[in-house]
């Protein structure tokens, strides 16, 4: 599908996309939000596309997709409210008394990692940098589903790993 291709099937559903993205987000500027990231995503990758299938539900999965995946992040987020002073007292006393024991448990980790080949390695590695699976699967040149797989059985290796060493076993799950 070729950019004009695609502007002139996407204007066709603009009202329709922002009506469900208001019934998504139930607020006017996160539909906006969410109709320009939709947009942003689907023009990116209009090669994908193929041609013949319905393009008002290859969109609207994507505007779902990005909803679902914007509300999960804010989710895991901690947001802070009040000023940073007011927690400094927490942190001035403790930092210097953990900051052994970490060091110590992601030389480790490390470690186990070290252990590990390089097909599994690799990709958890990449997926721990906050690269996106998709852009793995790009990066190695495999499938999705592969890389996916690799980092399940990567995190599966070091689970093994921390539970053979009871110290670290127990750090990880004080």
């Amino acid at each position: 599908m070729n950019s004009a291709e695609f502007q002139n099937k996407y204007h066709q559903l603009s009202d329709l996309l922002f009506a469900f993205a208001m019934r998504l987000t139930r607020n006017m500027d996160d539909a906006k939000d969410l109709l320009q990231e939709t947009a942003c995503k689907a023009y990116q990758h209009k090669e994908r596309f193929q041609l013949g299938t319905n393009f008002k539900a290859w969109m609207t999965t994507i505007m779902r997709n990005t909803f679902i995946n914007a509300y999960r992040k804010s989710k895991t987020r901690n947001t802070v409210e009040s000023p940073i002073e007011e927690f400094l007292y927490a942190i001035e006393n403790k930092a210097t008394e953990a900051e052994a024991d970490a060091e110590l448990m992601a030389t480790e980790l490390f470690a186990f990692l070290g252990q590990l080949s390089d097909t599994y390695r690799i990709p958890f590695l990449l997926h721990f940098q906050g690269y996106q699976y998709w852009e793995i699967a790009e990066e190695l040149d495999i499938p999705i589903g592969t890389v996916k797989s690799r980092i399940h059985s990567a995190r599966q290796n070091l689970q093994k790993a921390i539970a053979a060493h009871p110290a670290l076993y127990e750090a990880a799950h004080a």
